[in-house]
């Protein structure tokens, strides 16, 4: 992990925290199962719809109410899949008629959040805590199920084939109580090495 710090920098988890539960949700049921840049740009598409801004964490976003005054086909001209829609939609409708508490979010512990979240359909542990790293803003989840971080560990420990929850929670340990932010620097290590923007800087003696 040092050295993906020393290469990667200073920590930006902070600047990717969204405000806007609600964004939050409907950024992480389109980033299921897809590439991060897929994700980007069916995102920005979504966000086309309503003339928000997909690279403002604080910008304009439509309510739940818009996206349910939304037709589902055109949701889905944005890239979703109609599971998604299906999941954005009903998130929407638990949002605004209240079985979706998302302004007491905050003063919940981890595993209440995430007991709440996966309650609603399309909404399962990896959505929840990626809901609690961006924007609740919790410091300390490990989201073991993240393919992106088994691959990360995988690279960064030299190990034989991707970890499995067990073995990914023994290695996070000594991470606590910051492990969201060593998940942070997993993620970077993996996106810059894929676009060339990893460099190895030579280590002090």
């Amino acid at each position: 992990m040092r050295s993906i710090i020393e290469e990667v920098g200073p920590c930006l988890l902070h600047t990717r925290r969204q405000p806007n539960r609600f964004r939050a949700l409907v950024e992480a049921i389109v980033a299921q199962q897809i590439a991060w840049q897929a994700a980007r740009a069916i995102f920005a598409r979504v966000c086309a719809i309503y003339g928000a801004n997909a690279t403002n964490p604080r910008g304009r976003f439509p309510t739940p109410q818009q996206v349910l005054a939304t037709s589902p086909r055109r949701l889905r001209s944005a890239g979703l899949s109609r599971s998604k829609v299906a999941y954005i939609r009903d998130i929407a409708a638990c949002a605004a008629d209240g079985r979706l508490p998302l302004s007491r979010l905050g003063r919940m512990s981890d595993e209440a959040v995430i007991e709440c979240l996966t309650a609603v359909k399309g909404i399962g542990r990896w959505t929840a805590e990626m809901f609690l790293m961006f924007s609740v803003g919790h410091p300390d989840v490990l989201p073991v199920g993240d393919l992106g971080i088994q691959n990360a560990m995988r690279a960064a420990y030299k190990l034989r084939r991707a970890p499995k929850p067990e073995k990914m929670t023994r290695i996070g340990e000594p991470w606590r109580p910051y492990r969201s932010v060593a998940c942070w620097y997993l993620w970077r290590s993996r996106r810059d090495a894929t676009t060339g923007r990893l460099k190895k800087t030579p280590r002090k003696k």
